[in-house]
């Protein structure tokens, strides 16, 4: 894991959709970070847990 990540694998976070990936991820930031979530849509404001942290992004899924 990238230690400059502002997330965490296994933690939780509130945040909203700001944009939506070519795949159809709904993209999050938390402080900048770019977080890629599943089934979501532009303007949900969602709870989800990160399951995966890589270098530049990461990837979450709706609690």
């Amino acid at each position: 894991m990238d230690s400059t990540a502002p997330v965490e694998a296994g933690n939780n976070y509130d945040v909203t959709i700001e944009d939506i990936a070519r795949e159809g991820d709904g993209i999050a930031r938390v402080s900048g970070f770019v977080v890629f979530v599943p089934n979501t849509k532009v303007g949900d404001e969602v709870t989800i847990t990160v399951n995966k942290v890589m270098s530049k992004f990461a990837f979450g899924e709706l609690v």
